[in-house]
């Protein structure tokens, strides 16, 4: 089977038809976007199709493409994916792009859920009260990051202490104890983001660690990148690369 033969398959299963107004106004770009995706990323990648469609919508939500936020949010759902895991991928882009950013997308793929017949608002994914967000936090990152978030936190300068709080009580406590997606996913959805940013590679070479630590290994990491390949370019791509190769090398 071709290339475009495997696209067309891959499009009418996650979209429902093959027609897009890209094809009708440049039928060459929707031909060279769709054969590198659908038909040889999408065909050689052996990630869950669900996690697949979040990775590339906080990647989408990242560089703020809200047409691409919208068309993964649908391919999400006929791919099986619950509607409250599709709205914590969006929330997870917060602590890493904005809150302004993030809102955006929580919006548009808001108005795609609604569109497809989903009531909204969505049930709460909180599982701590506000007074124990800090130490709610700093559990998640040691159960990720180990004894160094303690090292960590107690190296800070007294005027940067309060970065430390808001890191803990906010990123972890606030994201990572919500209910819909496990650390396990959180952390691989954060390694994209992450990624799509860059610049961000001090960060990216850490989150490498993390996702070992929760079982996302080398592998895992790099059907990851290779999935957000297309969405992110290849000098972004290149250098998370290095990063994981640096933090998790070959064996020999």
């Amino acid at each position: 089977m071709s290339r475009m033969e495997k696209a067309e398959q891959a499009i009418a299963k996650l979209y429902g038809d093959t027609a897009g107004a890209l094809r009708q106004s440049d039928p060459e770009f929707a031909a060279i976007k769709e054969r590198l995706i659908y038909g040889e990323i999408y065909a050689e990648e052996r990630l869950d199709a669900g996690l697949r469609e979040l990775l590339i919508l906080v990647v989408a939500v990242t560089n703020q493409t809200m047409h691409e936020v919208r068309r993964h949010v649908r391919a999400a759902l006929r791919c099986g994916v619950p509607p409250q895991q599709i709205r914590e991928a969006v929330y997870q882009c917060a602590p890493y792009i904005g809150l302004g950013k993030t809102e955006a997308a929580v919006e548009a793929a808001s108005e795609t859920l609604a569109d497809s017949g989903i009531p909204l608002p969505l049930p709460s994914g909180y599982t701590v009260e506000e007074e124990g967000r800090l130490a709610a936090g700093i559990a998640a990152q040691k159960a990720i990051f180990g004894g160094s978030i303690d090292a960590m936190r107690a190296a800070a300068p007294d005027n940067q202490k309060n970065i430390q709080d808001y890191l803990s009580a906010y990123c972890f406590g606030d994201f990572y104890t919500r209910e819909g997606l496990g650390l396990q996913e959180r952390e691989l959805l954060t390694f994209a983001i992450l990624c799509a940013q860059g610049g961000c590679e001090p960060q990216v070479k850490a989150h490498v660690g993390g996702n070992n630590a929760v079982g996302n290994g080398k592998e895992i990491l790099l059907g990851t990148l290779t999935v957000c390949l297309p969405y992110i370019g290849f000098p972004r791509t290149l250098n998370a690369l290095a990063c994981v190769n640096e933090v998790l090398p070959e064996e020999k």
